[in-house]
Order: C-alpha cells, then structure tokens, then sequence
C-alpha cells in the first residue's frame, strides 16, 4: 500500500502500538505499585493520629465555689453522667471558697497551677465561666444544665427509650445519596489526577529521536493524537482493572457488607458504569490538552515545569464541580455539566443523587464532541507550531516506507 491510512485505521496501529509497548514495559509493573505507597501512608498516618487523639487526655473544668455549692455540682455531675457523660465537662476541685472569699479565675490559668482548660466561679445561680473564648462557648450549655440540676436537688429518672428501626427514611436517603455522590466524584478526581498526567510526557521522547516526524508523514496527525489518547486511556483502565480486582477481594476477605453503604439514585451496577465512561471522557478530555500542551515542550524539564500549572487546572476544575453539586438544578449546575471539563464529575455526581439517565446519554455525546474538536485542535496547533522543519520529500518518502511496513 502506497497510500496513507485512513484516519480510524492508522489511530488503531498507533494505539496498540503504544499500547503493547507500555503494557510489557518493566515501568508497568511500578506504575501498579504507584497506589501502593500513599495507602500505606494513609493508613500509618491514620494509626498515629488515632494514637495520637487517644493518648491526649480530656479537658478538665474547674470548679472554685462555695463547699456546698461544689459538692452539689459534684452530684448532679453523677446524676446526668449515666446519659450525658460525653457532652459534660469533668470537674475538678481546686477551690472551696467560705462566705465572703473570692477567686480569681483570670490568675489561676496564667499561673498554671491547676491542670484545667477553664475555671466556673460565681454560684449556681450566677455561674461564671472564665476560659478560653472557643471553650467556654461549647461548655456554656452543658454548664448551666449542670447548675440548674444542683440547684433543683432532684435526680432525674429518665425513661427508657423503645427504639423501633426502619429499612430507610427520605432525609438518610438523601443524606446518603450525596455522600455516594461525593465519593463518587473524589475517586473520579484522583484517579484522573493520578492518571492523565502521563500523557504530558508522551509525545517528548518521540520528537527528539524524530519518530513523530515519521508517523506524521504516513499517518494523519489527527490520528496520532487519538491513537495516543486511546492507548493511554486503555493502559490506565488496565490498572484500574487490577487495582479494583486487589481492593475487591482485600474488601471481601474483610467481610465488610455493602449494606453499610447508601444505594445511589440509579443503583451500584449503573453507577460503576457511568464511572468508567466518565472516567474514560475525563482522562480524553483532559488528556487531549495535556497532549498538545506536552507536544509543545521540547525537554522532559519543560514538561516538569508545566507539572504544576496542570494540577492546579485540574482543582479548580474538581473544586467547580463539587460547588455545584451542593447546589443541584441551579444555574451553576448547568455550568458545571455544559463546561466539558467539570462535566463528567458534575453528571456523576447527579447519576448518584438522580435516577434520570437522558442527560447522562445527552451529556457523554457531548463530552465526546469536546474530544473530538480538541484532538483536532491540538493536532492541527502540533503541525503548524512544530512540524515545520525538515526537507518535504525526505519526510514523505520515510512516511511511504513507515506505510509500507504496517
């Protein structure tokens, strides 16, 4: 064949070109691994923090009043532990004033000799809480419980409470279905985060050993482009594949139930679904602007350099979605799901909270005409910026013979 391909057959021997060529790469085996190492943070800064929060011990409040007027608080500290003792401060004596003595509260806690986090002075009737502004606001509730109690005398019986359960109430429903959908959409980020900066670097080792000049004489550029995107789509759906395969039975083997987690609007099976033809739309829409913008540097330095810049797009993109989903069916919604790239995060967010699926179909073919104008974008800005050095000929002809080969 002395002609050039077509466009859909030469991106099908560009993408399994790339495709097979990562696929049984050594750097496959430790871009698997890659999740591996943040886990394994997670979980030991996890570990420690729990350690941390339990070996910390609670705030103390301490008391400076009157003998009697202490030895009541004491009680009605008793009398409400059995069903408030997390709301309650725990109390410690460090005065029992006689008639006419006063405390100073202020000078207790600057001195530091007494180990407690705020001071109650005053009497049952007037009690006065001296403390830090945050902490004091927070006891001020449970402190003037504690007073009225001692001043009644009175224990309080309280009545046992007859719990009757239900399958599921309207308010968890919703309340469950817009955490689905922000897991849903966090897991949407990271993996595309994490994934679709590897084509930034795709296209660099190519043009400095001249291979892209080759493939841009056989091959239409517009095809280069697509096979790439494809190629990497289909390397990261690989680790995906085996990233969930691993999670799936490291969840199954610790015997957690799915019934723990809240059902989103259009059921597990339609959700995991539209994930992965989300995550699909995702990684080609940012990848085809990742693509051109790596086919535009020269160095692996300058692809480093726009490392950054790139990350932060993709917040402020993953920040505009999550906005919007707090606020469904208003006009930032819209924007959200008619900008191409907030709109896969935005219309799987709603697939977890609503059960239409006409605009998940409406807003893929939407999604797909992005990708389509942005590889065409990026292509034609590739051969006008960058093709335009080396003799014609010589160019055509090694494009006939790279031609002839496939």
């Amino acid at each position: 064949m002395m002609g050039r391909l077509s466009g859909l057959a030469a991106a099908w021997v560009v993408a399994r070109r790339d495709f097979t060529a990562i696929l049984f790469s050594r750097s496959f085996f430790f871009f698997l691994l890659g999740p591996l190492f943040p886990i394994v943070i997670a979980v030991l800064a996890g570990s420690l923090g729990s350690r941390v929060d339990a070996s910390q011990e609670r705030l103390l409040l301490g008391v400076a009043m009157g003998t009697g007027e202490v030895r009541k608080l004491e009680q009605a500290r008793n009398q409400l532990a059995p069903a408030l003792d997390d709301e309650l401060p725990r109390l410690v004596v460090i005065g029992r004033l006689a008639d006419g003595e006063r405390h100073d509260p202020a000078q207790t806690l600057a001195s530091r000799k007494a180990n407690v986090a705020a001071i109650l002075t005053g009497s049952l009737a007037a009690p006065v809480l001296t403390g830090p502004d945050g902490l004091i606001e927070a006891w001020q509730g449970p402190v003037a419980m504690l007073a009225a109690q001692a001043r009644s005398g009175q224990p309080i019986a309280y009545p046992a409470v007859a719990l009757e359960p239900v399958a599921r109430s309207n308010a968890t429903d919703r309340k469950g279905r817009f955490a689905t959908a922000q897991g849903a959409q966090t897991l949407l980020f990271l993996l595309t985060m994490m994934l679709a900066g590897m084509v930034l670097s795709n296209l660099v080792e190519e043009k400095g050993n001249k291979i892209i000049e080759v493939l841009a004489a056989a091959v239409p550029m517009d095809a280069v482009f697509l096979g790439k995107l494809f190629a990497m789509l289909g390397v990261s759906l690989v680790g995906i594949a085996t990233w969930a395969a691993i999670g799936g039975l490291l969840w199954l083997g610790g015997g957690i139930s799915p019934e723990r987690f809240p059902d989103p609007a259009v059921g597990w099976p339609l959700l995991i679904g539209l994930g992965v033809i989300y995550f699909a739309m995702a990684y080609l829409l940012l990848g085809s602007v990742f693509l051109t913008i790596g086919s535009m540097a020269t160095t692996v330095r300058e692809v480093q350099t726009l490392s950054m810049p790139v990350t932060m797009a993709q917040l402020m993109v993953f920040f505009f979605a999550s906005f919007a989903m707090t606020q469904p069916g208003s006009a930032v919604e819209i924007a959200a799901v008619l900008v191409p790239f907030s709109s896969p995060f935005a219309m799987l967010a709603r697939a977890a909270q609503e059960p239409a699926l006409m605009p998940h179909v409406l807003a893929i073919g939407w999604q797909a005409l992005w990708v389509l104008l942005l590889v065409r974008g990026g292509a034609r800005l590739f051969r006008s910026r960058v093709m335009k050095s080396g003799p014609a000929g010589k160019v055509k002809r090694s494009g006939r013979r790279f031609s002839r080969r496939l």
